[in-house]
């Protein structure tokens, strides 16, 4: 009886001990991307008054429109970790549902990104102008940048857990997937501190 059990726990323990490094290699590369985002929150700060004339943040943000843009990316977010618990259920139904929840909801997010960027653009406030508009479309667009991007993770994992099922190999991903989209409302929560809320009270 314990030989049989040694041979089980030696047949998993090599599967366990691949998963736990992927995590872990996974952890180590949102560290490396933190690492990115602080670098470029270090440059606004520095650029955030060099406005050469131009309009600041006090002219330029819509702070009700932010906070619209904040409840759809933390509602997201919180979708995202029901999705996760009803994966680590079985429920598969429930997970695509709350997924394809999420993925519209990040939708609507970056569209209303991209819609506050074009209105930039066209009144000529765009990231040419001057060392803040470029410090700040450099960070907001590298957010928008990784929202496209677990956009696109998030649609290829509804694709192929519909296709296939909630095995171990599936929900490793979906445990990936959603740290990296935890990791984008972390980081927006500082943006929309730093960047917007900070900007618009002329802090």
């Amino acid at each position: 009886m314990s030989q049989a059990k040694t041979t089980i726990i030696k047949r998993h323990l090599p599967e366990e001990d691949g998963d736990s490094k992927t995590i872990f290699g996974f952890w180590l590369y949102l560290m490396t991307d933190c690492v990115v985002f602080a670098s470029l929150f270090a440059v606004y700060a520095v650029q955030r008054n060099s406005t050469v004339g131009g309009p600041s943040g006090v002219e330029l943000f819509s702070l009700p429109f932010v906070l619209i843009e904040t409840l759809i990316l933390l509602t997201s977010s919180f979708v995202c970790g029901l999705a996760l618990l009803a994966a680590r259920r079985g429920n598969k139904q429930q997970t695509l549902i709350l997924f394809s929840v999420t993925f519209l909801l990040g939708l609507a997010f970056l569209g209303m990104e991209l819609s506050e960027f074009r209105h930039l653009v066209l009144e000529g406030d765009s990231w040419r102008r001057s060392g803040f508009l470029s410090a700040f479309f450099t960070l907001v667009g590298t957010h928008g940048i990784h929202i496209a991007v677990g956009l696109l993770w998030i649609g290829v994992m509804i694709i192929k857990v519909a296709r296939t099922e909630l095995n171990k190999a599936n929900l490793r991903r979906l445990t990936m997937l959603s740290m990296f989209w935890h990791f984008l409302d972390i980081i927006w929560i500082f943006i929309f501190t730093i960047v917007y809320l900070l900007g618009a009270l002329a802090i």
